[in-house]
């Protein structure tokens, strides 16, 4: 799904300020409960896309008490929430138009969970060859769930159009995604 990979050296630079990443972490998660809940909000009329963006809503909330506990039992105390250019960036990109807009949408969400998983992934493997077992396993979990609501958000895109309209609008996002996060550097966040 992703047009642009992260530099292998994302792993090295994020992990020196491990509090910064967490904590971006953690309001990374908060942020993706948020915004299941605000589509619901938006898009209410139709029963699998309420049920089913709810359910993801409340597995990113257990994923922000995971991630808060990591952060006690690490003796890190979480900082505050800075902005997201990326995600600013990226929604930006979204149609003004319905149901233009609610695909977009949707398929924003998608890239950004994909986005999540490619660097979860990387800090599992990268925690791993450090033999920091613990969160390695700790990242190949989440990372997993990340995958899953990728796929999640296509699949509630194509409730409401034809699957390869929504493939098609998929890769020009997945283009600019790309573009986004190669202007804005990869600095310390998980995306």
């Amino acid at each position: 799904m992703l047009k642009w990979q992260t530099p292998n050296t994302w792993f090295d630079e994020c992990t020196k300020d491990l509090g910064a990443l967490l904590s971006d972490h953690l309001h990374c998660e908060r942020k993706a409960a948020e915004n299941a809940l605000s589509l619901v909000r938006r898009y209410p009329h139709n029963h699998r896309f309420v049920e089913t963006l709810s359910r993801l809503a409340h597995e990113e909330t257990s994923h922000v008490v995971q991630v808060t506990l990591l952060l006690a039992d690490l003796k890190i105390t979480p900082r505050g929430d800075m902005a997201n250019a990326y995600t600013r960036q990226l929604l930006a990109e979204a149609r003004g138009d319905e149901p233009h807009r609610r695909t977009d949408l949707l398929l924003c969400g998608a890239l950004i969970e994909a986005r999540s998983h490619e660097r979860l992934r990387l800090l599992a493997a990268g925690f791993r060859e450090r033999d920091q077992q613990r969160l390695a396993e700790f990242y190949d979990v989440l990372a997993n769930a990340e995958e899953r609501h990728a796929e999640i958000f296509v699949d509630l895109a194509c409730i409401f159009d034809d699957a390869p309209a929504v493939q098609a609008r998929l890769e020009v996002l997945a283009s600019k995604e790309g573009a986004v996060l190669q202007a804005l550097g990869s600095g310390c966040r998980v995306h």
